[in-house]
This record gives C-alpha cells, sequence and structure tokens, in this order.
C-alpha cells in the first residue's frame, strides 16, 4: 500500500513538473509573440515615415523649385524644331532586293479562321 501512495505522489510530482515547464514554454512563446507584434508595429512606423519623407521629397512643387534653382533649363521655343529635309538619309537595308518580307510571310500564313476572338471585335460571322 505504501508503495501506491509513492508512486502516486511521484507522479503527481512529475506531473506538477509537466505541467509547469508547458506554462513556461508558453510564457515565453508569449512573450515571443508579443515582441514580433511590437517588431512588427516598428516596421510599419518606419514604412509610413519612409513613405512620407518620400511624398514630401516627391512634391511637384518642390522639384519644380530645385530644378529652377539648379538645372539652367529654358522653355522650347519653334525654333528649336529643324526641317525634315535636314533629316539624314535612311540607312541602307540589309535585306536583298527582291526577297519577300518574312514577318509578312508570317502573318500571310495565319488563318482568319483560327484566330480567338477577345471581344474588342465582332467575330466573322457576326460582321456579316
Amino acid at each position: 500500500m505504501r508503495i501506491i501512495h509513492l508512486f502516486v505522489i511521484a507522479v503527481l510530482v512529475f506531473a506538477a513538473a509537466y505541467v509547469y515547464r508547458i506554462k513556461m514554454e508558453s510564457t515565453v512563446r508569449t512573450e515571443k509573440v508579443l515582441r514580433l507584434h511590437a517588431d512588427i508595429r516598428e516596421q510599419r512606423d518606419a514604412i509610413a515615415t519612409l513613405r512620407a519623407e518620400w511624398a514630401k521629397l516627391d512634391a511637384p512643387m518642390r522639384l519644380q523649385g530645385l530644378a529652377e534653382r539648379h538645372l539652367k533649363l529654358q522653355p522650347m521655343a519653334a525654333q528649336q524644331f529643324d526641317n525634315l529635309k535636314n533629316l539624314p538619309d535612311r540607312p541602307p537595308s540589309f535585306a536583298r532586293p527582291g526577297t519577300p518580307d518574312p514577318i509578312g510571310a508570317m502573318l500571310n500564313t495565319i488563318d482568319p479562321a483560327d484566330v480567338a476572338v477577345t471581344g474588342s471585335i465582332p467575330a466573322p460571322e457576326a460582321q456579316q
């Protein structure tokens, strides 16, 4: 009988130690989760601060002022455009004369019946 009592007491002590260990692990994990939530909050605050700074730096009026202060830009005048006759000549063609256009040949091989209708144009049957 005394052996059973000692066994039951040992089991109770073991169970209490096991429950205490589980409680401590859950406390540690809860603290870890709270730290992660705090880190997330800090990162979100940092992102919000950076977005606010970016909006300030990217403001059109600020950029206009910087451009006027640091760049020597002037409005374009109509005299700055040149005539088409002054354009350079077209570069030479590297295709042999008389050879068919390879892209045009590929386009001609496409069967209109195989083309999927996207809805932006009516189907060929609806056009007739």
